[in-house]
């Protein structure tokens, strides 16, 4: 139930990120939808599916994206990670650990998407791709962090309900 319901989620992440969310772009930085609900997810104290998710979220995300289909698996997963060393350090309130995740997971994807073109040999000048795609995107991210949390802390409460004592 839990990974068909990844599956669904994701599907229709995929879908908004790849239609409507690339066309209210800030500067030319975009938010990533799916990176943001991976996070969220990977810091939700019940999870324990959150690699999963991770790969199934990569896998949708690299389908649609023209960058090569490795890039957003090895990206997401290392953001994943990050997110839960997080949550294992700063456990008594994820909350906090979100946009700390944020921050280091949009940058690590940014970077990776980056020496990805680089490989291929795309001719980028940096400080423009920094100034006017990886700062519009990590402060769109940032701003739509903490309701993601929510919204994925009310999913992790239905899909991971507390057992009663009897």
């Amino acid at each position: 139930m839990i990974y068909l319901v990844g599956i669904i989620l994701f599907g229709i992440l995929t879908i908004l990120q790849s239609t409507v969310v690339t066309r209210m772009p800030l500067l030319h930085g975009t938010p990533d939808l799916i990176l943001i609900f991976l996070l969220a997810w990977a810091l939700q104290d019940r999870v324990k599916s959150a690699w999963h998710w991770c790969i199934i979220g990569s896998i949708y995300t690299s389908f649609y994206s023209a960058l090569p289909f490795g890039t957003y698996i090895i990206a997401y997963l290392m953001a994943t990670g990050v997110a839960r060393l997080l949550k294992q350090r700063v456990w008594k309130a994820p909350i906090l650990a979100m946009p700390a995740a944020t921050f280091i997971g949009t940058l690590l994807v940014q970077i990776i998407s980056v020496i990805s073109l680089l490989i291929m040999g795309v001719n980028l000048p940096l400080v423009t791709v920094f100034n006017i795609i990886a700062l519009p995107g990590l402060l769109l991210n940032l701003f739509l962090a903490i309701p993601v949390f929510f919204i994925m802390q009310d999913v992790a409460r239905w899909l991971y309900p507390e057992e009663l004592e009897v």
